[in-house]
């Protein structure tokens, strides 16, 4: 519900201990995931030496988003953040679109992280890649965060910081290592001809899912201490660490590795290049942490959205289950997990990773249209009122609309699948009461 003052709460109760550079870090941290770790042989692969210019671009055209995010969340001070905002901008049915997708995007994004566990295994297991293989480290890697979840035991939450501090550790240690050895040895790095328009696209897309995940931070709002205030402060310093982190790494992929575009481990090989064996052993290590707790945090919260918009009677009920026992939401649980083994198995990285990118692209738009209209439904200035607001919440948009033409027809039509699917959830509930 949005006040007199144009600012919307839900009389929640949670305490409001997150500061401001407390959320920028955790921004940050929901930022930065497999992406860096498997995006940037990807990006060589498609545009070359042009990655790099590509990386800096597409946080440009993330910053136009984050800007649209800032005003519309600072109208806000509950949990919710795009559910919350598209609901109160354009009405019920939005917001469950947007809540599905939500759930939609991190499905894809865990699958994503399981396809590159994978991968980086390989510096470890060489025949991991075998179909084999790869079906039993899926079933024992998914199935044993699903069990923990399920038993009640929250590890991914009480080591989330300690996963935290390995992730961006493995990553600055490549970006110091590769500094040190483009310094001394000069790079690898060749200048071709111009990527197509299509792999400029392409890429982009593929960016903007490294870039994403920013709006998971703001779906704590109920818990910062100044929401209206940190959520906008947080968004950019966020944006601006991820991106001198992505492009770092971009540069000393390209710069050290002579042919960037076909390694499986980017990362891991820049590090073999510059410490030798024991270096990639080093950095798949931290690939490995990184992503496992990736994956344990979102077996831990994602079933949790499922389950609290089944409460509050948005979705169907049978997500609210409860087990009897162990007092955890079973079947959001289940559900979840066995749909990002499925999608991990069937799927590959930059698939996944296209997936939830197009995902995001869709409600990314919606929160950008939004702008606009909690502006003439409040007629009261935000506390952070975005000067040429309307024409960046357009262009915001347009954005979003030309990267998501790009995606495959294929993926495409998965993506409407998960529409239609919260269509027909919404004409289920359209006429019922709904809990607050």
């Amino acid at each position: 519900m949005i006040d007199k003052n144009g600012v919307a709460s839900s009389g929640e109760g949670l305490v409001r201990a997150i500061g401001r550079w407390s959320m920028a870090a955790l921004i940050v941290n929901c930022i930065i995931g497999s992406g860096a770790f498997g995006l940037p042989s990807i990006l060589a692969g498609l545009l070359g030496h042009s990655s790099i210019a590509a990386v800096v671009l597409a946080a440009g055209a993330v910053a136009v988003i984050m800007a649209c995010f800032s005003e519309v969340a600072s109208r806000f001070d509950a949990s919710g953040g795009p559910y919350l905002y598209a609901q109160a901008a354009f009405g019920r049915f939005m917001g469950i679109q947007v809540a599905w997708l939500m759930w939609f995007v991190r499905l894809t994004s865990c699958a994503a992280n399981a396809n590159l566990f994978v991968t980086y295994l390989g510096e470890f297991w060489p025949g991991s890649a075998s179909i084999q293989a790869t079906v039993l480290i899926l079933t024992v890697l998914i199935g044993l965060l699903a069990v923990i979840n399920l038993l009640g035991v929250r590890a991914g939450t009480r080591v989330s910081d300690w996963f935290a501090v390995a992730k961006l550790a493995s990553l600055l240690l490549v970006v110091v290592l590769g500094v040190f050895y483009l310094a001394r040895h000069g790079s690898a790095m060749r200048i071709g001809s111009i990527s197509p328009e299509r792999q400029w696209a392409s890429g982009l897309v593929l960016i903007i899912f490294a870039y994403g995940g920013f709006e998971t931070g703001l779906i704590s709002a109920g818990e910062a201490k100044n929401p209206r205030r940190d959520i906008p402060f947080g968004l950019f310093v966020g944006l601006a660490t991820c991106a001198v982190i992505y492009g770092s790494i971009q540069w000393v992929v390209m710069g050290v590795l002579p042919d960037a575009g076909h390694s499986q481990r980017p990362l891991a090989d820049v590090a073999r290049v510059v410490l030798g064996h024991g270096g990639a052993v080093l950095v798949a290590a931290g690939a490995l942490i990184s992503i496992y707790g990736y994956l344990s945090g979102n077996i831990l919260a994602t079933p949790r959205i499922t389950f609290a918009l089944a409460e509050r009677g948005d979705f169907p009920s049978v997500f609210a289950r409860i087990h009897p026992r162990f007092r955890t939401p079973y079947f959001s649980i289940v559900i979840f997990s066995a749909l990002v083994w499925l999608l991990a198995r069937f799927g590959s990285f930059a698939g996944n990773a296209t997936l939830s990118a197009g995902s995001r692209l869709f409600y990314y738009a919606v929160v950008c249209a939004s702008l606009p209209a909690l502006r003439r439904k409040t007629r009261i200035k935000a506390p952070m009122h975005l000067p040429g607001g309307t024409a960046l919440s357009v262009l915001g948009v347009l954005i979003c609309v030309v990267l998501a033409s790009q995606i495959e027809l294929g993926k495409s039509l998965i993506l409407v699948g998960a529409v239609a699917i919260a269509f027909v959830n919404w004409l289920a509930v359209r006429n019922t009461s709904k809990i607050t």
